[in-house]
């Protein structure tokens, strides 16, 4: 007898031809899974079909889409222990990339059946779920100039345009970071608290590679003094992502905790895992291994931390508190 799985489709995603897409789905999953297939619509979004999926007790959820379907889904089953398959079909497809799951429907398919499954960690950001990552500052602001229509018309260029304008009104912010053992202050013109982000994410970028199943977020921070700065920041980010190595600019730090709080002043946007939500304070934690996905492998990262160079940086050490 097959496996029963819930395949949430959403018709808008990309720009493809969706009944393509979704025959080329059917055609591969519906002799392996017994197939029930839900699309999203204006009413109905893709974390209601995931909580009634998993209310029906199904014993897989199938997520197709962009980011904000496959997030959307993978709330829905935060600590559940049903897996989630990912067909990315939306414009960046970070969340598909950070896992290192295929982008073609093809591949993304054969991963779901060959069954292989990992749990990575989520977190919560004020009490907000947060798949992939938080920004804060800079690439929070470019979140919100790339609109839907753009998204639409100019794919993954929607976000480099809006992040050429956003560099004409570029603003550093005096930012304090508490984690569990010390309280770092600074200035900055972004902070990026990464759960699972891919190497276009760049302002996530700073240690050699963002660790999905630790237990830990990776938070990095960019500080450039002009905008000539900033360019080059982020082009060092790109290739150090890119080669798979840990950023060496003095005007770029990172580190890795549990949870942070991050105050800034004046007070800065904020951007959950592609959609803005408010403005700082925000405090985020790490929810270890409460998310089970279908994925092709799990790479291994050496952990690394560096805040040398970064303007006006004061680290206070806090004292260990008793259970």
């Amino acid at each position: 007898m097959n496996r029963s799985a819930c395949l949430i489709f959403n018709p808008v995603a990309g720009q493809g031809n969706p009944e393509a897409d979704l025959a080329e789905i059917r055609a591969i999953l519906e002799p392996e899974l017994d197939l029930d297939i839900y699309q999203t619509t204006e009413e109905v979004g893709a974390d209601q079909l995931a909580r009634e999926a998993v209310e029906r007790g199904v014993e897989a959820i199938i997520a197709s889409g962009g980011d904000g379907t496959l997030s959307a889904a993978a709330v829905a089953v935060i600590g559940t222990d049903i897996p989630l398959g990912v067909i990315s079909r939306g414009t960046a497809n970070a969340f598909a990339t950070a896992l290192g799951i295929p982008d073609t429907i093809e591949s993304a398919c054969q991963t779901i059946l060959q069954g292989v499954t990992h749990n990575v960690d989520v977190a919560y950001c004020n009490d907000l779920p947060m798949i992939l990552l938080t920004a804060v500052g800079f690439e929070a602001e470019t979140v919100e100039r790339a609109d839907r229509e753009a998204k639409k018309r100019f794919g993954i260029l929607a976000y480099i345009l809006a992040g050429v304008q956003e560099l004409r009104e570029l603003e550093s912010f005096d930012v304090e970071i508490e984690t569990p053992d010390k309280i770092i202050k600074t200035t900055a013109a972004a902070v990026t608290v990464a759960n699972a982000a891919p190497a276009t994410s760049v302002l996530a970028q700073g240690p050699a590679g963002i660790v999905y199943d630790d237990g830990l977020l990776d938070l990095t921070i960019v500080a450039p003094n002009s905008k000539a700065g900033a360019i080059a920041a982020t082009y060092h980010l790109f290739q150090t992502a890119s080669a798979k190595s840990a950023a060496e600019r003095d005007d770029i730090g990172y580190l890795r905790a549990n949870q942070f709080k991050i105050t800034t002043d004046p007070p800065q946007k904020v951007a959950i895992d592609g959609e803005v939500v408010g403005t700082t304070p925000v405090e985020i934690k790490c929810l270890p291994s409460a998310l089970k996905v279908f994925v092709p492998s799990v790479p291994e990262v050496e952990p690394v931390e560096k805040l040398d160079g970064l303007p006006n940086l004061v680290i206070e050490l806090k004292e260990p508190t008793e259970e």
